[in-house]
């Protein structure tokens, strides 16, 4: 070999080397650092403004537009499998948004409203006197308000011009009332209506002279609490002369604010006190409620009427009540309350963040909720939610600007509710369908084809009792539409023998009925709408069950747990809520 070839053999030799060395010392470590640099960038936490979400960085602050605290957004990681109702969140940035959970509680539905208001005049107790002819106040007996008077008792005298002539006539009919007795009659009548007695017209009759004043007696006995005339005062046909009160029963008149209309009711009792007697408390029954809410005060009049032995409770004295009380709502001895603080309100919809608890990393799910009234700190829940479940009380508007930001359905963009409004006993006649649909689907789990027809007949039976005119307008229209279909598709599983015939007809019927729930909502706790991607040629389809466990109907033992969770349906509402889904299994056919 020539030296010069020699020589860049050698360097040749030397490079190779130098490489090989690099290698194991670098190589692997390379590696190591490519994994760690991504298990740093895995998870990073930006933040971000919930009002400028084009403002981020990658520590806390204040926004630079509005001054609000920035929130943390985690831009990666995190497990399960992804969902529009979910976000899943760091440790970190639950703590530094101060992210708090409270369970949903079950509580007693009775409210304790502390009302005040007057005590009042019994109006249905007040008399008024008035005049029955016109005439000129002579002399008054009763000259002051308060005095008490009893039944028939004479309160004023009046001259009265047109009275005279009156009894003139009379006088002047009486002497030829053989010849021409109807008008002695008129003449007598004439009398009767201004309120004069029998043994008066007598008296006028037999009289040589005429009466020049006539005396008013009161109707009715209590208390003057209204003195209109004095003497001197001419007064006409139905002038009011005196106003009377029985003070035997009076009314206490409270007044209810809006937002406490809920717990207000016909029937409820009241007890008050009122400080001009102190150390007793009077009890009530509440009579009333005013049909219209006062625009200045926002408030309607609640009352209540209540015995005055004595007529110790005097008109005009304050009162402070108590009404325990029950919402109109709730008819369950229990109900489900959440504090006020976990709600969002979206005008026509409530919404509450819950936690979910077979995540690795802290998640939270929004989830529509149907509200009943307040009861003080805290709000009654009809629909949505069970008893245990922990909803977000601090920190959600961060959690649902994190949502937002993030792209999942939040506050003010979730999906819109298609339930419509139906009477209750509508809808426990769809709960009655869904039960006799769920022996439908268990008996093609079993791979029954007679049970399954036997459970199809059910099922028209019982769409059959359903009353559609119960319904009206948009709802009738919407059940007309659905209800050929499902009566359709379970007469064709009724008739056929064939379990692969009925788990293709199953596909439809299911279809239709998760719309009916869907749209009227059902009396059950929770439905489970699931999914097998499988069935139907590999296009999958959707069942209704009542447990979670993915018990599938299109294949039964065959692949009995392939499927997925996709959606809940809580009670008394068709608002789906978000599951975890669960991992579909894969199977070979």
């Amino acid at each position: 070999m020539k030296p010069r070839n020699k020589q860049i053999a050698t360097y040749l030799l030397i490079a190779l080397g130098g490489l090989l060395l690099g290698w194991l010392i670098f190589g692997g470590r390379s590696s190591d650092e490519a994994h760690d640099h991504a298990g740093e960038t895995a998870g990073v936490t930006e933040y971000t403004c919930s009002m400028h979400p084009q403002i981020r960085q990658n520590e806390p602050g204040k926004c630079p537009i509005c001054g609000m605290d920035l929130i943390p957004v985690a831009t990666a990681g995190g497990s399960g499998e992804p969902s529009p109702y979910v976000l899943e969140m760091t440790p970190e940035a639950v703590a530094l948004s101060n992210i708090q959970t409270s369970p949903v509680q079950s509580v007693n539905p009775e409210n304790e409203l502390l009302l005040s208001g007057t005590v009042q005049l019994n109006e249905q107790q007040v008399s008024s006197i008035t005049a029955k002819f016109p005439g000129r106040i002579e002399k008054l007996y009763v000259n002051f308000t308060g005095q008490e008077v009893r039944k028939g008792e004479r309160l004023a005298s009046v001259y009265s011009p047109e009275l005279l002539t009156a009894q003139r006539e009379l006088q002047e009919a009486a002497k030829s009332k053989d010849i021409m007795p109807e008008l002695y009659e008129a003449a007598k009548t004439k009398l009767r209506l201004w309120n004069i007695s029998n043994s008066q017209i007598q008296r006028i009759e037999k009289a040589n002279e005429l009466l020049t004043s006539f005396d008013i007696y009161s109707d009715a006995a209590g208390v003057v609490t209204e003195r209109l005339v004095a003497v001197g005062d001419y007064v006409s046909t139905g002038s009011v002369l005196f106003e009377v009160a029985n003070l035997s029963s009076v009314w206490v008149v409270l007044d209810a604010y809006e937002s406490d209309l809920s717990w207000v009711k016909e029937g409820a009792t009241v007890n008050f006190t009122v400080p001009g007697i102190p150390g007793k408390e009077f009890t009530a029954k509440v009579q009333f409620v005013t049909p219209v809410l006062d625009a200045a005060t926002r408030a309607v009049q609640v009352r209540a009427e209540v015995t005055n032995p004595g007529n110790q409770l005097k008109p005009g004295m304050f009162a402070n009540a108590r009404i325990k009380t029950s919402s109109k709502t709730t008819a369950k001895e229990n109900a489900l309350a959440v504090p006020r603080t976990a709600v969002l309100w979206t005008g026509k919809r409530s919404v509450v963040y819950v936690k979910v608890n077979d995540r690795e990393a802290p998640a939270f799910e929004m989830r529509e909720v149907t509200l009943g009234p307040r009861l003080g700190e805290m709000y009654l829940v009809e629909a949505g939610l069970s008893e245990g479940e922990q909803v977000v009380t601090n920190g959600v508007f961060a959690v649902d600007g994190a949502a937002q930001l993030s792209g999942n359905y939040s506050m003010m963009s979730a999906p819109a509710n298609k339930q419509m409004e139906v009477p209750e006993a509508f809808q426990q006649q769809v709960t009655a369908l869904v039960d006799t649909y769920y022996t439908l689907k268990n008996a093609l789990v079993a791979s029954d084809a007679d049970a399954a027809r036997q459970a199809a007949g059910k099922f028209n039976q019982a769409l059959n009792k359903v009353d559609m005119g119960l319904l009206d307008g948009s709802t009738h229209a919407k059940w007309m539409q659905l209800m050929p279909a499902l009566q359709a598709n379970a007469s064709a599983i009724q008739k056929s023998t064939a379990i692969e015939k009925q788990r293709e007809v199953f596909s439809p019927l299911s279809d239709h009925l998760i719309e009916v729930v869907e749209t009227f909502g059902t009396n059950k706790e929770i439905v489970y709408k699931q999914k097998c991607p499988m069935a139907s040629n590999d296009q999958g389809a959707y069942w209704l069950s009542e447990q979670k466990e993915i018990r599938n109907p299109y294949f039964g033992e065959a692949m009995m747990t392939c499927g997925e969770t996709e959606q809940t349906y809580r009670q008394g509402t068709g608002a789906p809520a978000a599951d975890k889904p669960a991992p579909v299994q894969s199977h070979a056919h």
